[in-house]
């Protein structure tokens, strides 16, 4: 009788195991990730905007423009009654630079790069010599608007420490809509404290 029971516990044990799920050797079904084109991982934070912008001002590229100062109107400014002229040079997809000439002072070069950050504008001050000016590369990364035809670059962080005066400058580039004008123009803050226009319709090169 005991070997008879015993032949029945080792039949069940064998038939439960039997009934035991079996593990799938199918790895488990994944939600297939959608693939981001390559162009569009490499994307600029560049917006649409600004780089309309660059696109209508490299379109200026190896023409020379006279201008002159329309702000502040007393003459007091050290700008006031001098020639006035701007080269648009060295133009690439990133870069743009502009030497800007006040008299036969050409010391200065307003440099335009699109950056990681956005479009950035710097002036690069130098010496007769080439070296840089003490007091250089300040500017600031173009604030996201949706006028192409200005820019508005308010100081950046460098900029400020460079010069504490200029930390709520604000430089707004202006390309008018009728495609004549190009106007610097210099806040601080948010007063006007310069405007140069130059005349687009008379290239003098």
């Amino acid at each position: 009788m005991k070997k008879l029971l015993l032949a029945m516990s080792v039949a069940f044990m064998f038939a439960s195991c039997a009934q035991q799920p079996q593990a799938s050797n199918t790895p488990p079904q994944t939600e297939e990730l959608e693939e981001v084109p390559e162009a569009q991982q490499l994307a600029s934070p560049v917006t649409a905007t600004q780089q309309a912008f660059f696109t209508e001002l490299s379109k200026l590229c190896g023409k020379s423009f006279r201008g002159k100062a329309v702000f502040p109107a007393d003459g007091k400014d050290p700008f006031a009654g001098k020639e006035l002229t701007m080269h648009v040079r060295e133009c690439s997809d990133e870069v743009i630079r502009i030497p800007f000439h006040v008299g036969e002072d050409k010391s200065r070069t307003w440099v335009f790069t699109q950056m990681e950050e956005g479009l950035q504008l710097k002036h690069d001050h130098r010496h007769e010599d080439g070296t840089p000016d003490e007091v250089t590369m300040y500017g600031g990364i173009a604030m996201d608007t949706n006028d192409a035809s200005t820019m508005r670059f308010p100081a950046d962080a460098f900029t400020a420490q460079l010069i504490p005066a200029a930390s709520t400058n604000e430089w707004n580039i202006v390309l008018s809509p009728d495609g004549k004008t190009f106007s610097y123009i210099l806040k601080r803050d948010n007063q006007l404290r310069f405007q140069a226009d130059f005349d687009l319709t008379q290239p003098i090169n």
